[in-house]
């Protein structure tokens, strides 16, 4: 059994595989398994990583699959992988050598059933770091969780024992996988080094906003059926409150607004707003949101059904 199962989602990067999978044979931890999903590519990505699958054997294991999406070959990584923890790598992107051997040593030192590294975002014209923080409580998670699946190494038994899956043929896969994790996450810790080069890519899916970008509800109303299903729900009310006002108020409504076909994006915008006041009527009650302070916060307490408005027009000049 290796310590460390890493899965590649693999679809049409031929241009950046190579370093991907390179930067994965190169860790200081050797002992890993490397889970290359080839989701249907239809360049020359198969040709590019065979050469590596067969030469190291022992270590990279090869799938190929109909293209399913991000989240079909990640699931289908997951049902292959034996390792005691797993991670996961885009294949346009790439990772320290020391990365895996960092975060495997303080899980083991620790007994850490997730453990995050920072990151960067890098662009074709510039970089921008991610630094996080320790989760100390599980409120923590819901404030401040940065939900990238790829800064992260995770107890495997726990994803397979609880069955957590990421959501097929849905954008924002990773928030509804870590908010599914997380009450079964019992202790975390973070590598404060930068370990894991987040390419942002023109084409990517991430820099898109159109009428796809409503798959959020989707997201979150399937992160509050499994709290509910599983009877979770009453414990974790107020941080799944939260978690709405985070994403339909911050992140979500900034993708909403920049969206160019106007009748899409006040389409979005007046469902977001609905979405939010329904699912959640009393959300300026919300004991998070009238505790924590910082500017986020601030501009979520200041948020009517009037300064939603303003705020459309103004965000979308930015």
């Amino acid at each position: 059994m290796p310590k460390v199962s890493v899965i590649v989602p693999l679809y049409n990067t031929e241009k950046y595989c190579k370093r991907c999978i390179e930067s994965i044979l190169n860790q200081t931890l050797e002992d890993i398994e490397i889970i290359i999903v080839n989701d249907g590519s239809t360049d020359n990505s198969k040709d590019v990583v065979l050469p590596f699958a067969k030469k190291y054997n022992k270590k990279v294991k090869y799938i190929e699959k109909e293209n399913g999406g991000l989240s079909s070959a990640r699931n289908a990584g997951l049902k292959t992988a034996t390792g005691d923890y797993v991670g996961f790598v885009d294949s346009d992107d790439y990772i320290d050598n020391t990365m895996y051997e960092k975060m495997y040593k303080l899980a083991i030192d620790n007994n850490l059933d997730l453990v995050e590294c920072n990151f960067k975002w890098v662009y074709p014209n510039k970089e921008k770091l991610d630094l996080g923080k320790e989760y100390k409580l599980k409120q923590d998670y819901f404030i401040n969780g940065r939900v990238m699946a790829c800064n992260k190494l995770i107890r495997l038994s726990i994803i397979k024992e609880c069955n957590i899956e990421f959501p097929d043929k849905l954008r924002y896969e990773d928030i509804e996988f870590f908010y599914k994790l997380i009450p079964y996450i019992s202790k975390s810790g973070i590598v404060e080094d930068v370990l894991y080069y987040y390419i942002q890519r023109e084409e990517s899916i991430i820099n898109k906003q159109n009428e796809r970008t409503k798959e959020i509800f989707t997201i979150l109303d399937n992160i509050v059926s499994f709290y509910k299903k599983k009877e979770m729900f009453n414990t974790y009310t107020e941080e799944l409150e939260y978690l709405y006002i985070r994403f339909l108020l911050g992140s979500s409504f900034l993708r909403m607004v920049k969206i160019q076909d106007k009748v899409i994006k006040k389409d979005l915008l007046q469902k977001n707003w609905i979405e939010l006041n329904e699912k959640f009527p009393n959300w300026h009650q919300n004991k998070i949101l009238k505790t924590i302070t910082g500017t986020k916060n601030l501009y979520y307490k200041t948020v009517n059904k009037f300064t939603y408005k303003i705020y459309s027009k103004l965000f979308a000049l930015k």
